[in-house]
């Protein structure tokens, strides 16, 4: 049976991906994300079959909440002690209907069948760059402070999408599969 790596995220538009560009210093050890392949993702799905997508779409398209404004802000790196294996900008205290979204998300992914969704906790962030076994914790503790008030411009959420993810040798390459409408 065929399947896809999948997850379920909020892009984030142009000028507020673009302005992300700032934080991104060539480090040994660092790999950043590019532009286009930055997003805050709202559910992991893993690998899911063919036959499954279908009944996934068609329970995501039944989401609503109200668009909302999120921040983009706060730098931080899992796992917060050394060494870190990825370095994030997060949402602030972001909005509540973010909240909404993903446990209405969850909800249609639960009715849509898929039952072994990953329980952590929610921490919304844009991963920024994925750090590597020979990266040094010192430039990177540089990096966390030097940009610790680092804010992007705000933007508007009216929208979340499907996203596949293919794994290559030189990184994941997300395709968005369907874009959903947060209110008709």
């Amino acid at each position: 049976m065929k399947t896809s790596r999948m997850f379920v995220a909020l892009a984030l538009p142009a000028p507020v991906c673009e302005s992300l560009d700032v934080l991104v210093e060539p480090t040994d050890g660092v790999t950043w994300a590019p532009c286009a392949q930055r997003h805050l993702t709202l559910r992991f799905l893993g690998d899911v079959s063919d036959k499954k997508i279908e009944s996934v779409t068609t329970h995501l398209a039944t989401v609503r909440v109200e668009p909302f404004v999120l921040p983009i802000e706060d730098v931080g790196a899992f796992p917060p002690k050394a060494p870190p294996r990825v370095l994030w900008i997060g949402v602030g205290r972001g909005h509540p209907r973010l909240h909404q979204l993903r446990q209405r998300v969850d909800d249609a992914l639960l009715a849509a069948g898929l039952l072994e969704l990953d329980v952590r906790s929610f921490h919304p962030h844009v991963t920024l760059a994925h750090c590597g076994a020979i990266a040094s914790a010192k430039p990177i503790a540089k990096w966390l402070l030097a940009h610790k008030e680092f804010a992007a411009p705000p933007f508007r959420v009216d929208a979340f999408g499907l996203y596949a993810s293919e794994l290559k040798p030189t990184g994941a390459v997300h395709t968005l599969v369907q874009r959903f409408a947060l209110a008709k």
